[in-house]
């Protein structure tokens, strides 16, 4: 255990189940992000996912809205045996001068069957004149009848106070008698949102601690991310004595979002030892993150908290020193304790300890050769000043890597030549084909293939020279590709670095290159995919 970690003894979650609520609104606020637009199915995967991770509840939308969010509840309830979370409908207080049991959009919400509401009140007194252009005695009647309705039906009801922080600041007398309405009238917890994202920790924790105390009721926080504090704000609430947060998977949310659920869980369990999650699941933190990144087909943040790639990454060699010594004395927890890993960048930046730890990661036995090693941080100082870069390239260092050990490069083919023509049609269309010529295992091939640009003609016309040689190919497939204009050069003489990932659909990799001519850089890097990608195929090199 860190310094940094807590010292107290975690909860257990039996001895009651009901004392911390983390609830996860995703399917409903996270799906307000710019760029991301779930389908029903999209929906499902990802409840599931977060009832794998162990929530406690999933605001699936709002039923009666839209025939998406109506459809998934009907779909939820039938497809899904939620082991740990329950599933909540959100909707808001019944409308102005009439009932809640007459309010369509109330009895949406008990049609679609969650156990659980989570009701959206105004508790900001210009809202309520302005937006919902009533008084603020009939928003109190809204507040206390939709609420008192739907627990009489056998419902669980949550209420989030929309703009409450403005509001408390604005009139704070009106605000917590919005809270202290809902509570009366049976809500189990009543959420102070910072809707407008405004808020700072200190200010959280001044409100959060004076409203508990005038009104008795059990609070909770929401938060959105505008100051970048939603996370620091949500704990600064749990400091002050909220037992539920309300949080967004890789803090997903409207603007620039909401408290990101999985830091907020990872401090909650390792920095306060309140155990939130069932035994074993904060282990899949980073699995589920990335998961559902996939889902919203948004790239995974490489530097978020705990579950980045990034995450516990280390560059400089000052840090490698010290984790070759104890990995603690530059990280705060064990990255496994999340489901992530530790990882050494090697950069120009390294020294000697870098390497030998790159070397263990990659499983490339330097043998306390001191000798090796200078030589091969020497070697890639040398390349870096030319424009390579192994932090973002793991198998073109790993090749360089075994040639400085086994004293040779890795060679499965050898090349004579290599062309790409671009073909300008008078129609505007373009033709793309590239001719290699190879020797491979005692036999010179030469290949030809179109594709869709000279880089892909290239790779096509590798896999044919080689295919036969080399079944395994088949299974290469490139996945990105990426091209930088160094800086200190200029316009067309610019020296190009290109970044090639490949997969063979269980492991990626990433390959690069650096030439004046983007072609020639890609074709560098497309060998040392293919290089790479056979030898951990455990294919025996050919010459």
């Amino acid at each position: 255990m860190t310094t940094t970690e807590a010292t107290v003894p975690a909860q257990d979650p039996a001895d009651d189940t009901d004392s911390f609520h983390v609830f996860d609104t995703t399917l409903r606020d996270g799906a307000q992000r710019e760029g991301i637009n779930l389908t029903v199915a999209d929906k499902l995967t990802i409840a599931r996912h977060l009832d794998d991770f162990g929530v406690g509840f999933i605001e699936g939308g709002w039923p009666g809205a839209n025939p998406r969010d109506t459809e998934f509840f009907a779909r939820a309830r039938a497809e899904i045996d939620f082991k740990h979370a329950q599933l909540v409908a959100f909707g808001a207080t019944r409308r102005a001068g009439g009932t809640a049991a007459e309010d369509p959009q109330v009895r949406a919400l008990l049609e679609s069957g969650a156990p659980v509401i989570t009701l959206v009140a105004k508790s900001h007194d210009r809202h309520v004149e302005l937006a919902l252009r009533t008084t603020l005695d009939e928003n109190l009647e809204m507040v206390r009848d939709t609420v008192s309705h739907l627990v009489a039906q056998g419902r669980r009801v949550f209420v989030d106070c929309e703009h409450f922080f403005d509001g408390y600041r604005a009139n704070a007398e009106y605000a917590k008698s919005v809270v202290r309405t809902a509570h009366e009238a049976g809500a189990d917890v009543v959420i102070l949102c910072d809707t407008n994202g405004g808020m700072l920790p200190a200010q959280v924790t001044a409100v959060v601690s004076t409203v508990l105390a005038d009104t008795g009721a059990r609070l909770g926080i929401h938060a959105q991310d505008d100051t970048g504090c939603a996370v620091a704000n949500t704990l600064a609430a749990v400091d002050a004595g909220a037992t539920h947060v309300q949080c967004t998977a890789n803090g997903y949310g409207e603007r620039v979002g909401n408290a990101n659920l999985f830091p907020v869980v990872a401090a909650l369990e390792i920095k306060y030892g309140r155990r939130v999650l069932p035994v074993g699941a904060l282990a899949e933190m980073t699995r589920i993150s990335h998961a559902i990144a996939e889902v919203v087909n948004l790239t995974p943040s490489t530097h978020q908290p705990y579950v980045g790639v990034s995450a516990f990454a280390h560059k400089a060699g000052l840090h490698a020193s010290a984790i070759k010594v104890d990995p603690d004395l530059y990280q705060h927890i064990d990255p496994e304790r999340v489901g992530n890993t530790m990882r050494m960048l090697v950069s120009d930046m390294a020294g000697r300890a870098s390497i030998e730890l790159k070397g263990k990661e990659l499983g490339v036995d330097l043998g306390g050769d001191r000798a090796l090693v200078s030589r091969v941080v020497e070697r890639v100082k040398e390349r870096e000043l030319s424009g390579y870069t192994y932090e973002a390239a793991d198998a073109s260092f790993e090749l360089l890597l075994r040639a400085e050990v086994e004293g040779r490069a890795r060679k499965y083919f050898r090349t004579e030549s290599w062309r790409a023509i671009v073909e300008d049609r008078p129609d505007g269309t373009h033709a793309n084909e590239a001719t290699v010529k190879l020797w491979a295992k005692g036999e010179r091939i030469v290949a030809t293939a179109e594709g869709n640009g000279p880089v892909n003609a290239l790779d096509r016309a590798l896999r044919v020279a080689l295919e036969r040689f080399y079944p395994q190919l088949a299974k290469f497939e490139l996945i990105d590709y990426k091209v930088r204009i160094l800086e200190g050069k200029h316009g067309t003489e610019s020296t190009t670095r290109v970044l090639i990932s490949t997969t063979d659909g269980i492991r990626e990799w990433s390959t690069v290159g650096v030439a004046q001519n983007v072609i020639a850089a890609s074709w560098q890097a497309l060998e040392d995919a293919f290089t790479y990608g056979l030898l951990h195929a455990g294919v025996e090199p050919a010459e």
